[in-house]
């Protein structure tokens, strides 16, 4: 079986503005670390290792954390020339940070308008905010998500564990999604990582309950998918395919793909979670 395969979470981002202790975390947990710095310096790099998997398109994840990992606003200058390079095989993911910005709806134009930022990354353990904050007066995030929908542009958001220094996990329920999804009911959801590993039946909840969230499997070992997914066959049709390439002990793009090519499930719910359903998400 050879099916092409869209890979909708990839770290193609500027590692180099890593703080040093977060360098040192993906340097001890990431055997290709420095294969990845190079695809990130060069895209000519990514798509020979993209050609190699047999990976069509790609999503780049890129977003907006200052305090903990260094990242700021200017990374998503940094993916939209990234991401130029080579439209038809990059999509590029980008971020508005909720506690960063002084003006949210400008920072949303300007990333949906001449940045040509295609999803937008909400990343709770990693920006310090419940994916639902805005229940709670976070008016920035309200907005963030609005324009999300006003633009059509999909929202991934992290949901399940980080071993990053200082991440702190207890913004990472997946439930908080459910607020989301009934506020927004016209915005396209991708729960990255299935909440795992301590979240997958608030997860499977919700992409059943949902028609616009979706289940999106990067970071979990293709070989475990069954295991935290058992019914995944069920939700087939509102599944993705992520590898979360180059993520701590995350193999390579191929050997992901590969893994999850030999799970015992049908070659229709194959097809669905490595393309179809990601063609639908991003035409």
């Amino acid at each position: 079986m050879d099916f092409d395969a869209i890979d909708l979470h990839v770290h193609i981002t500027n590692w180099r503005m890593l703080r040093p202790e977060m360098r040192e975390t993906m340097r001890r947990t990431q055997k290709q670390f420095e294969e990845a710095l190079s695809a990130c310096d060069d895209p000519r790099v990514f798509l020979r290792l993209m050609d190699e998997a047999g990976i069509e398109r790609a999503g780049l994840i890129n977003y907006v954390s200052p305090d903990l990992l260094g990242f700021t606003f200017e990374v998503n200058e940094w993916v939209s020339r990234y991401a130029r390079q080579q439209p038809d095989r990059f999509i590029a993911f980008g971020s508005v940070h909720p506690h960063f910005t002084t003006d949210p709806a400008a920072e949303m134009d300007l990333l949906c308008g001449r940045l040509g930022i295609r999803a937008i990354k909400v990343h709770p353990p990693h920006q310090f905010v419940f994916s639902n904050e805005y229940v709670r007066g976070e008016e920035n995030l309200r907005i963030i998500y609005a324009k999300a929908q006003d633009f059509g542009v999909p929202v991934t958001i992290h949901t399940g564990t980080s071993i990053f220094p200082g991440a702190r996990n207890k913004f990472a329920n997946p439930m908080d999604i459910d607020d989301v999804a009934i506020d927004f009911p016209r915005l396209k959801i991708l729960i990255a990582h299935g909440g795992r590993p301590l979240y997958m039946n608030e997860s499977f909840f919700l992409v059943r309950r949902f028609q616009n969230v979706y289940l999106e499997i990067s970071g979990i070992p293709p070989l475990k998918l069954l295991e935290y997914f058992p019914r995944l066959e069920e939700i087939a049709d509102k599944t993705v395919y992520g590898s979360d390439w180059p993520g701590p002990g995350v193999p390579s793009l191929k050997a992901v793909l590969d893994q999850f090519k030999s799970l015992p499930i049908s070659d229709s719910a194959k097809r669905k979670i490595l393309r179809e359903n990601a063609l639908k998400i991003f035409p």
